[in-house]
């Protein structure tokens, strides 16, 4: 057996129950495994019984032949697991052949299965209450992994490395287990940056007199991007595009030149967001701040419905609308008055799919009507456009499609901590609910508690988790009505409550002054968030006048999909989000999507469509798009037809109107349709 064997680099020994496991390698790598007994003689211990393993039997061999490898080997290791009485017997019967031994701090598993694998303190990872061998201890987390459903590369690579640093194998599986463990979740820190601005003190504004007064009594300086935008032209009427971090600043641009603009007489403030509940927030601000001043009023989607018009005063001096509300009125012709200032904000809602398209057409009707306004006599010259947004890939070319000004400003007020942990959808609720108290039970050193938002997909999630949280807390989505969601902004704003539980409905900027967001999950409706999403919405964490640091938490269930058309898993998204670049803000056209906006600006503007078209951000193929709407019978020339109109007044899309026309056809009651379209979308 000897001279099968060749050269024998090392001889290990490793006691187990009585006897010992025997190890030959060459060149690091395993060449047999035996079994060695010891028997007691006159002349001390020697080798008993030698049995070779091959697999799961065992072949007898003579004992001579051990002390022969024993006497060829380079050296011998003596496995530090082996206990001291059968450490003290192989040394002796070393001894009496003249052999020398050397104890060795080893892996437990590796020497239990006859692998000789020698541990070091830098090495050694903790397992239970013994240490192990990194080769090891990475095949112990596979099985944790495949047990808690196996995680992509990215995220066993992060548990691979936070493996190797903290050298604690039971610290890692926590972590599957739902553990909080501070040091191993985080994953960065995003650091406050401060940019060198020279502040603009309010006293030296152009601005109204009644304004002017109003803005001196509140502070004394503007903030660095507010500075930077008065210094480019913000009050010459400049067009500009505002690049910001959330709680920098940006509204007050907007503010400040568009009610400055409607009280020198210089036409009304549009003032627009995305989202009703983000309308109504602006509006009561707006009412709060400049009412004594100017007339302010609301038109959000909802009056493409009722249009009944008891909220909206179409003379007001400040109009506070959602993209909808102020497209609707457009499509459908109504007189919006003498429009000095247009404030877009979360201008990058423009890269979305349903809702970007719709706003890329609405900037172009909008200024088609304002254009159209001058041109007919209107009073001012030409409308001031103000676009703002804390997130934008390519703020560069956007600014120059826009025509506007980049004010581009990377400030963030306070830094914030990024952590990384896994668990199902169970363990999510109880992490949830332990950070919700860990939060709401301390405070800054500015006297605040920590409030935390809980981002889920779902409205029913968020009842969910609300229910299950042991502190204070509410649901908030767009299924509330008006006065259920002001209730819970009311609370939050008074800290009578700890957390919110949302799904988009605060990610477009509803001012909730958290020092926390935790992701429940990564998607929201059956879309996983894009890097730009997830980025507005972490930034909601950590406010400059209420706290120290912002804290998001991603909770991350492995191998998890939310639907059968997403491509990727929960745990891919987490580093994709988190080491991703933002996307670019552009507006892709599909057919369903140019009919659409087409006929909505046939609609406004007749033969002059195309020319609406041309300027639009995206390319739009309106050949293609006009063949398509002749085609369905939604114009006549270029006249939208009654079915047309009915289309483009009501935002259906060329699907959801056949859908419409063909239940009605079929003799389906109406409440049924809206019913079944209520489900589809839901779905």
């Amino acid at each position: 057996m000897s001279r099968q064997v060749g050269r024998v680099e090392t001889l290990f020994l490793h006691g187990r129950d009585g006897d010992f496991l025997v190890a030959v390698t060459r060149d690091g790598e395993r060449v047999f495994r035996a079994v060695l007994e010891l028997k007691e003689t006159d002349a001390g211990p020697r080798p008993g019984r030698f049995r070779l393993k091959r697999g799961s039997t065992e072949e007898p061999r003579d004992p001579s032949q051990f002390v022969e490898l024993a006497r060829r080997a380079e050296r011998i290791r003596i496995s530090q697991q082996t206990s001291p009485a059968d450490r003290e017997r192989l040394e002796a019967m070393l001894d009496g052949y003249q052999l020398d031994a050397l104890t060795v701090r080893t892996c437990r598993y590796c020497a239990s299965d006859g692998r000789y694998s020698p541990i070091t303190e830098d090495t050694a990872i903790k397992a239970d209450r013994d240490y192990i061998c990194p080769d090891c201890a990475k095949q112990e987390l596979d099985g944790e992994l495949a047990y808690a459903g196996g995680l992509t590369g990215a995220a066993q690579d992060r548990l691979e490395d936070l493996l190797l640093e903290v050298q604690d194998l039971d610290r890692i599986t926590d972590l599957l287990q739902g553990e909080l463990d501070p040091d191993l979740t985080k994953f960065d820190e995003i650091g406050a940056t401060v940019e060198d601005v020279d502040p603009v003190a309010t006293a030296d504004l152009d601005l109204h007199p009644k304004l002017k007064s109003q803005v001196t009594d509140r502070f004394e300086t503007l903030l660095p991007v507010q500075s930077l935008s008065v210094r480019n032209g913000l009050l010459d009427g400049d067009d500009q595009l505002v690049v910001s971090a959330t709680a920098t600043g940006k509204t007050l641009v907007g503010e400040l030149a568009g009610v400055d603009r409607a009280l020198k007489g210089k036409g009304k403030l549009l003032f627009l967001v995305p989202l009703v509940a983000l309308a109504n927030q602006k509006e009561e601000n707006f009412e709060e701040r400049y009412g004594d001043l100017v007339d302010v009023t609301i038109r959000v989607g909802g009056s493409r419905v009722t249009d009944d018009g008891t909220r909206f005063d179409p003379s007001a001096d400040v109009v506070v609308g959602t993209y909808e509300g102020i497209d609707h009125a457009l499509r459908t012709g109504k007189d919006l008055g003498d429009v000095g200032t247009v404030v877009i904000d979360e201008v990058h809602t423009l890269k979305e799919g349903e809702r970007g398209h719709r706003l890329d057409g609405m900037i172009s009707r909008l200024k088609h009507y304002c254009e159209d306004r001058a041109s007919t006599g209107g009073d001012y010259a030409s409308a001031q456009w103000i676009y703002l947004s804390a997130t934008v890939g390519n703020p560069e070319w956007l600014a120059e499609r826009l025509r506007a000004r980049l004010i581009e400003f990377e400030e963030r007020p306070v830094p914030i901590e990024r952590h990384l942990t896994f668990a199902d959808a169970q363990e999510k609720v109880r992490i949830e609910n332990r950070l919700v108290r860990r939060a709401f039970d301390s405070k800054s050193s500015k006297g605040y508690r920590g409030q935390t938002i809980i981002f889920t997909n779902s409205r029913r999630r968020c009842h969910e988790i609300s229910r299950k949280l042991e502190y204070d807390s509410a649901p908030y989505h767009a299924g509330l009505d008006y006065g259920q969601r002001k209730r819970v902004e009311r609370q939050f704003g008074n800290q009578d409550l700890a957390a919110v539980v949302t799904t988009a409905a605060l990610a477009a900027g509803v001012d909730f002054p958290a020092s926390q967001v935790v992701f429940d999950t990564l998607a929201m409706g059956i879309e996983w968030l894009s890097v730009q999403e997830f980025e507005q919405m972490l930034g909601r964490a950590g406010r400059p006048d209420y706290h120290d640091q912002g804290v998001v938490y991603l909770l991350v269930e492995p191998d998890c999909a939310y639907h059968n058309s997403m491509e990727m898993t929960e745990d891919e998204v987490a580093f994709k989000l988190l080491k991703g670049e933002m996307e670019d803000v552009r507006t892709v056209y599909d057919l369903s999507a140019a009919a659409e906006e087409t006929l909505a600006n046939i609609a406004v503007a007749g033969k002059g469509a195309k020319r609406l078209n041309d300027r639009m951000l995206g390319d739009v193929p309106t050949t293609q798009a006009v063949g398509k709407l002749l085609e369905w019978d939604f114009i006549d020339g270029l006249t939208p037809t009654p079915l047309g109109r009915a289309v483009t007044r009501h935002f259906l899309a060329p699907d959801d109107a056949f859908a419409i026309l063909d239940r009605i056809r079929k003799g389906m009651d109406p409440h049924e349709i809206v019913a079944e379209l209520e489900l589809r979308d839901e779905d």
